[in-house]
């Protein structure tokens, strides 16, 4: 059984940046995909990044292209997200999930395995 535990969320200001890491513990085989999304309270949860295996096949939503980035090792079992440039919209809950099937996916309901979140804030 695998949990999966985020960390590095936080207060920053509008244009400063954060580090989110992954860890997966227990006893499991490495995940194929490992992703990033987040979610406001009253909201669906947002697809943001996700990274496959090898690190060769990365994918961004449209909102974050250019300023975060997807990023893991596999050693550790632990997933990054560097975001940069932070924009008040980005303030949410960011949820890293695993998949062990398939390509890299933008759909919640394609993952096998929560984070239970880590709060980003960005003020203005």
């Amino acid at each position: 059984q695998v949990e999966l535990v985020e960390s590095g969320g936080g207060l920053v200001q509008a244009g400063g940046s954060l580090r989110l890491s992954c860890v997966a513990s227990g006893r499991t085989f490495i995940p194929y995909t490992m992703g990033w999304f987040r979610q406001v309270s009253e909201k669906e949860r947002e697809f943001v990044a996700a990274i496959s295996l090898g690190g060769y096949s990365s994918n961004y939503a449209n909102s974050v292209k250019g300023r975060f980035i997807i990023s893991r090792d596999n050693a550790k079992n632990t997933v990054f997200l560097q975001m940069n440039s932070l924009k008040p919209e980005d303030t949410a809950v960011y949820y890293c999930g695993a998949k062990w099937l398939g390509a890299v996916t933008s759909r919640t309901s394609d993952y096998d395995v929560w984070g239970q979140g880590t709060q980003v804030t960005v003020s203005s």
